[in-house]
């Protein structure tokens, strides 16, 4: 390859490895902030195809002064929780019930693992969070594997490509609670979403 041919490729890779930036209105997060008394907690969801098992996607629900999710290159799209760079707000646990049905399907299931955690290592984990999108895609669980290893008593956790690892590890940590959610939509996500924000629409 020459070096013209190389210049004018570079921004085409460039782009590859790029991530769009979403930033909600300071009045809008503000709006949607949730708060939920009680343990703080971490929980880790994998996303994974029913006929091999592979992790397809990761997202972190982060329980501490506030609940968000850290949804890394994900593709949920509501008008319930706003977003800033990959960072959705306003996670109820409806709405987080939501989310886990919308990526389970009758093509994939979605394991999710719960550990409390100290109110700080918690507000850690927010702020690490905070600071690590937008998130290019195929990305995720290597984003997501570098804030829980920073993390007190995750040090355990494999910086990683791979959902399933995550998965493995998270599996070793003391005291993690771990559910299934398995739902027979059709395999295309898109009816699923359509059907979700028809619901939280019609209850603005």
């Amino acid at each position: 390859m020459d070096r013209r041919t190389f210049l004018i490729g570079l921004p085409l890779a460039l782009s590859a490895c790029s991530a769009e930036e979403v930033w909600a209105p300071d009045d809008v997060v503000s709006r949607a902030i949730h708060r939920e008394p009680g343990p703080k907690h971490l929980t880790l969801y994998t996303v994974k195809n029913v006929q091999s098992d592979n992790g397809a996607h990761t997202g972190l629900l982060i329980n501490a002064s506030q609940r968000v999710m850290f949804d890394p290159a994900g593709s949920f799209r509501q008008t319930q929780m706003p977003e800033r760079n990959d960072v959705l707000f306003g996670v109820t646990p409806r709405l987080e019930e939501f989310y886990a049905s919308f990526h389970a399907r009758v093509t994939y299931y979605v394991t999710a693992q719960k550990v409390q955690v100290a109110p700080e290592v918690a507000e850690r984990a927010l702020n690490l969070a905070l600071q690590a999108g937008p998130v290019p895609q195929a990305m995720c669980a290597r984003s997501t594997s570098r804030i829980l290893r920073q993390l007190p008593g995750f040090e355990s956790i494999r910086q990683t490509w791979s959902p399933n690892s995550i998965e493995e590890d998270m599996a070793r940590i003391p005291g993690v609670e771990t559910r299934e959610y398995r739902e027979n939509d059709a395999a295309d996500k898109s009816v699923a979403a359509a059907q979700i924000d028809a619901t939280l629409r019609a209850e603005q």
